[in-house]
């Protein structure tokens, strides 16, 4: 967030530069509201820009064996533009490269899955997915392992057909 602060700083100034410079050339014939207007215009084109590409720089630091399930695009009226262009503010990634079987209950898988925001730090939950009867149950809160690796006091959840978490999961 702090480079991103910088960043939007410098393009101000980098645009407030340029319109000076043109100002210059032009023998001062600009209205002298130009440069500064012109530094707020870089700084809102920056800062948009970051909005815009968060995802998909995220997305390509994420490692090998994390996938991408689910994303959710933001709207809203203080950002009009993006009633036309919507921007992804959240995502939701599987570790599919350490989930995890139990030879026991073969239609069961574990996997970690990462909650990124935009703003937010990235969360973490380790989760249980019954492939077959399409559910699955956050491993935070009360789950515990009986000694065959079925899970007991687990807070089952229903999952739609076509989930793409649980299709990520369960299709590997």
């Amino acid at each position: 967030m702090f480079i991103e602060l910088i960043a939007t700083v410098f393009a101000g100034i980098a645009c407030a530069g340029i319109a000076l410079l043109l100002n210059i050339l032009t023998g001062r014939r600009l209205p002298k509201w130009v440069v500064p207007v012109a530094a707020g215009a870089g700084m809102i084109a920056m800062t948009i820009s970051n909005e815009y590409t968060w995802f998909q720089r995220t997305a390509e630091r994420l490692p090998d064996g994390v996938e991408i399930a689910v994303t959710v695009d933001e709207q809203g009226w203080l950002r009009p533009w993006t009633k036309i262009w919507p921007y992804t503010k959240r995502f939701v990634a599987v570790d599919t490269g350490t989930a995890r079987r139990n030879e026991n209950l073969p239609g069961q898988r574990m996997a970690d899955l990462y909650f990124f925001g935009r703003w937010s730090p990235v969360n973490m939950a380790p989760m249980l997915f019954d492939c077959e009867g399409r559910r699955s149950a956050l491993l935070i809160d009360g789950a515990e392992f009986a000694a065959d690796g079925s899970v007991a006091n687990a807070d089952w959840e229903a999952m739609p057909a076509g989930d793409p978490v649980l299709a990520l999961v369960c299709g590997s």
